[in-house]
């Protein structure tokens, strides 16, 4: 990172910018053409999982190139100045890289749909019946992860 000091190095507070996020960007990559999509997700044990149709767009992009880069951020405030040139922006935010998959089994994809919803919730919910095995899970191992903080 070129601006050292505003990198986040501790553990806590990077998975803390995790937890607060809404929104997870994924970012794909084939034919030295990217394509970046706003999922929601979850994240446990350095994986971020998410949902989506078993049929599309990110499904054959992962199974021809299942490199990633991901990015998530909070905190946003525009810090104004007297000249616009002068104007700064506050945010915390976590880039990183990893490998997707999409799992197959019933039991880990409800797994990683009970992590996504208690990202949001809290709490784990019940599934309507044959959701589950209508829809694609992809789960991010990752292989690195950075902070960055303008406050």
């Amino acid at each position: 990172m070129r601006r050292k000091e505003k990198e986040i190095m501790d553990r806590e507070e990077i998975e803390s910018i995790i937890g607060k996020a809404v929104v997870c960007r994924l970012a794909f990559s084939v034919d030295n053409k990217p394509y970046v999509v706003p999922l929601n997700f979850g994240y446990r044990d350095e994986c971020f999982y998410f949902h989506t149709a078993r049929k599309g767009k990110k499904i054959d992009m992962i199974k021809t190139n299942n490199r990633v880069c991901f990015e998530l951020d909070v905190d946003h405030q525009v810090v104004m100045a007297k000249d616009p040139c002068d104007w700064n922006m506050r945010y915390r935010s976590v880039i990183g890289y990893g490998r997707a998959f999409l799992l197959e089994g019933i039991e880990e994809k409800r797994r990683a749909l009970d992590i996504i919803v208690e990202h949001y919730s809290g709490e784990v919910k019940e599934y309507k019946e044959g959701l589950v095995e209508h829809l694609a899970v992809i789960k991010v191992q990752v292989e690195s992860m950075t902070g960055k903080k303008s406050l």
